[in-house]
């Protein structure tokens, strides 16, 4: 055994400082403690705190004057038996849990040194509960007693110390101010790493206050509500039992008692029956000048027996009186017995109703009770409606329904669910930081060990894609052989339709008796209004089948117009809202493709809308585009016919074919780029490069050009729809916006800068994504330049060459070289230029770049893409 007698007496600042040096040392030492010797300890102090219930219970009382002996032998009791019981299979050391698929472990750790005030009132039991509490969760402990109970509190602790001690615990582990003084009590609470108070207001205030954290409880003033429909005699008794056990002294203990008028006389017999006395108003008066005096509680009546407190008050009552009972009205503070009394004094109420008990009972909670505790007697099998009422009106953090609320508070008794505790968290309507009943994970650190992991990646295509000259009828043969639809919904834009293109669709319908209907006003850049237009028309339609015919805008036009058919209540700005990963949106996509299948026809080769799962909508009343992005969105085929492109004039084939460029080079730098999308993306680079000035010079007459490139862009299409674009794209999307250039060209406007920008070894910021590792949108530049038959004798060069190619294709197919030369003013293009940088960063493909921009780096951006070099 510890020469106890070293350890020195803390009666002074200095020697309480040298005995925090002990302590802290001696946390050291019990920190690197096994689950195994942990435990040993723990049930040692268990076994020595209980074996001194008696002497302890005798000596607080013989000290302090105040409670009952044998209660107190309870809670010293509870305090060593029920805290052990609770926590005596529980893990306080080493790995909790641990998830090695996605690489997480949790670590449990001591906080370090526990600065516990104990009150005059629990000086024994707290004690015992405090240190067991740190005992398990290898925390030293300074213990600060009341002046008025510090022999008691003392002892209490040299207890369990020495029994722990003995176990195998570190010397020094627990340690206590002999002489207590606020300056010392401050003190500790300032070294200490974490605060355990339990006390009156102005010492938890003080915890709170000072800089270290704090776990405190508020002041309780709980109301008991008796129902008409309770058992009267369950309900008086187990409220006597509560209000007298220790003298009242446990905070959570009755203090008023409201009862329904309907069985207030059976109540208040069963009261006085059981030995209460309901005093006179005369009496009633001279209570409330004792029990309360200058507005506080009366510090000689804490803990005192009824019959003393009557004397006090100056009449008398039987020396076996259980509680002095106060008729009254008022429950607000001016009413004496509306306080929290800490003594067998209790308020008694009439109610008119269950409605009224709970508004009495809630305005006595929050004039002294704020989330400590609440009582309800009712009937709980039939009344569990008002069991729900009670619970959602009252703020306390403990409800109690049929139990004395001294024994229920503190759990374990009446509830095996409810956490022992001697410390009775309030939340944040009491003014603490927990909302429970305290215990041992209040007081461990958890430590989270996270690997690094890369997220699970796919690679989504629509379920059919057919490609090849003239697969185009044999596709749609499906419709009818394969799947039996029967009415099909068409939409494109005008000059498709007048000009022919969807006859060969429409006139394979009819031959499949397939009833159709088209929509025919998609405008370049499709509006929100123009897709619900369309919307009205499928809905009376009522088709099983939407086919979209066209470039971009027709397909995304149709998307919207898919998604408004099958889900009237989805919300198109809902749908438009940003996110980081698309698997984690806020926003969920309503399921699709039960009311109708979804296929795309492109008639240019370029936007591979046909197998993303993109859209982009313009809001007509801001002008605003809004790229929208989920894979609910991806058609169900795609159909890719050369025969539909043969005659796109050139403009039109210049600028897709350089958004299908535009499409690769941003997927084969995005921070999801994989190898699936770089195979498909390198390809359509090499076939755009080697197909397009072709397709734009014998546009009508190259059809092998023409074919190679219409598979390029659904390459590039399917690239993009499972890498995600960059900031090309993002720039592109608010320069069209803003100044009404084809998407295309604005793509291949900006491309090259943004190249240049995003091939920096050393960027600004780094985009973020868990496969991208480092900066190496240069070497994924030089690779495409390779593939390209572009070799320089490093990195750099290639990426020169490629850039320089890129310029000289822009060139070759007519797209001039500079934002100024499309037109735009310099003067509309600087009173944008603002706005278009912020719009831009906040676009959706600016998440999937590479390196990710400040708002004024791509204005920069957008300036040398004005002026040119």
């Amino acid at each position: 055994m510890a020469d106890f007698k070293a350890t020195g007496i803390v009666d002074s600042v200095e020697a309480l400082e040298a005995k925090l040096k002990q302590v802290k040392e001696a946390q050291k030492i019990f920190s690197t403690y096994s689950q195994e010797q942990v435990d040993k300890i723990f049930k040692a102090a268990a076994i020595a705190a209980n074996m001194a219930r008696v002497s302890l219970a005798k000596l607080a009382v013989e000290e302090t004057g105040m409670g009952v002996v044998e209660d107190k032998v309870i809670k010293n009791n509870f305090a060593a038996e029920y805290i052990y019981n609770a926590y005596r299979n529980t893990q306080t050391c080493g790995i909790v849990e641990e998830d090695k698929q996605f690489g997480t472990k949790k670590v449990l750790e001591p906080i370090g040194v526990v600065a516990a005030v104990i009150p005059t009132t629990n000086p024994t039991s707290t004690a015992i509960f405090k240190t067991m509490l740190c005992l398990k969760t290898r925390n030293g402990i300074i213990i600060s007693p009341h002046p008025r109970a510090k022999k008691s509190t003392i002892e209490a602790a040299r207890i369990v110390y020495e029994a722990a001690v003995k176990a195998g615990a570190p010397e020094h582990i627990i340690g206590w101010i002999d002489s207590p003084s606020l300056e010392m009590t401050n003190l500790v609470m300032k070294e200490a790493d974490i605060i355990l108070a339990t006390g009156g207001p102005g010492m938890v205030k003080s915890a709170y206050s000072s800089g270290k954290p704090a776990i405190g409880v508020g002041a309780g003033n709980t109301p008991a509500v008796i129902d008409e429909t309770a058992d009267i005699k369950l309900a008086v008794n187990s409220i006597i039992h509560s209000k007298t056990f220790d003298n009242g002294m446990i905070c959570a203990s009755e203090q008023s008692v409201i009862i329904h008028k309907n069985v207030y006389d059976e109540a208040k017999a069963e009261f006085i029956a059981r030995g209460c006395h309901v005093c006179t108003p005369e009496e009633c008066d001279k209570v409330r000048h004792t029990i309360i005096i200058n507005g506080a509680l009366n510090a000689k009546i804490v803990g005192q027996s009824a019959y003393k407190i009557a004397q006090l008050s100056g009449f008398d009552v039987p020396a076996n009186t259980k509680i002095l009972i106060g008729e009254v009205e008022r429950v607000d503070l001016d009413e004496e017995f509306a306080h929290e009394k800490l003594s067998p004094v209790l308020a008694m109420y009439k109610a008119e109703s269950f409605e009224d008990a709970m508004e009495k009972a809630d305005r006595l909670i929050q004039d002294g009770g704020f989330g400590h505790t609440s009582s309800l007697y009712v009937d709980a099998v039939r009344e569990t409606d008002k069991i729900n009422r009670f619970s959602e009106k009252m703020k306390t953090c403990r409800i109690l329904v049929n139990t004395p609320s001294s024994h229920g508070g503190i759990g374990d008794l009446y509830n095996f669910k409810l956490t022992p505790s001697l410390t009775l968290g309030c939340g944040s309507w009491g003014g603490n930081s927990v909302s429970e009943n305290v215990g041992v994970k209040h007081l461990l650190n958890v430590k989270t060990v996270a690997e690094r992991r890369e997220n699970m990646l796919w690679f989504r295509t629509p379920e059919k894609v057919y490609f090849k000259k003239g697969c185009l009828p044999v596709a749609l043969d499906e419709l009818k052989n394969v799947m039996g639809k029967k009415r099909a919904f068409i939409v494109t834009d005008s000059f498709l339709y007048k000009n022919g293109f969807t006859k060969p669709i429409t006139k394979k319908l009819d031959e499949l008796g397939i009833e159709h209907e088209t929509f025919s006003d998609v405008a370049p850049d499709p509006s929100l209004s123009c897709a619900l237009e369309g919307v009205k028309l499928i809905r009376a339609f009522e088709p099983d089948t939407i086919i979209a015919i066209g470039g971009g805008s027709a397909m995304d036009a149709a998307k919207i117009m898919w998604v408004l058919y099958e889900h009237p209540e989805a919300d198109f700005y809902d749908m438009a809202m940003r996110f980081i990963d698309i698997r984690k949106r806020v926003y969920t996509f309503p399921k699709m493709g039960e009311k109708a299948y979804f296929i795309c026809v492109p008639t240019s080769s370029g936007t591979g809308s046909e197998v993303t799962p993109f859209a982009v909508i313009t809001d007509d009343k801001t002008g605003h585009k809004y790229p929208l992005a989920d894979y609910q969105l991806m058609p169900n085929m795609a159909i890719i016919d050369t025969d539909m492109m043969m005659s796109a004039p050139k403009g039109l084939t210049a600028a897709s074919g350089l958004d299908c460029m535009v499409h690769d080079l941003e997927a084969l730098a995005s921070v999801m780029a994989t190898d699936f999308t770089d195979g498909l993306a390198l390809q359509s680079l090499k076939q755009t490069f080697a197909n397009l000035p072709e397709c734009v010079e014998n546009g009508q007459t190259a059809v092998r050009a023409r074919e190679n490139m219409a598979h390029a862009a659904t390459m590039a299409g399917m690239a993009f729809a499972n890498a995600f674009l960059g900031i090309g794209h993002s720039l592109a999307h608010k320069l069209g916006a803003y100044h009404h250039l084809p998407h295309g060209i604005c793509c291949a406007l900006v491309i090259t800068e943004v190249m240049k920008f995003n091939a920096d070894p050393v960027p600004t910021k780094m985009g973020t994504f868990p496969q991208y590792e480092y900066p190496n949108t240069l070497a994924k530049y030089a690779q495409a330049a390779r593939y390209l038959g572009l070799f320089g004798k490093d990195d750099q060069e290639c990426f020169d060459m490629l850039c320089a190619k890129i310029e000289e294709l822009k060139e070759t197919v007519g797209c001039k070289k500079t934002i100024a030369d499309y037109g735009v003013s310099e003067e509309d293009f600087l009173a944008t230029l603002d706005k278009m940088s912020e719009d831009a960063f906040d676009d959706q493909c600016t998440g999937a770049n590479p390196r990710y921009p400040l708002i004024e780096e791509l204005k920069e951006i957008y300036k040398k893409c004005y002026y040119g070099k």
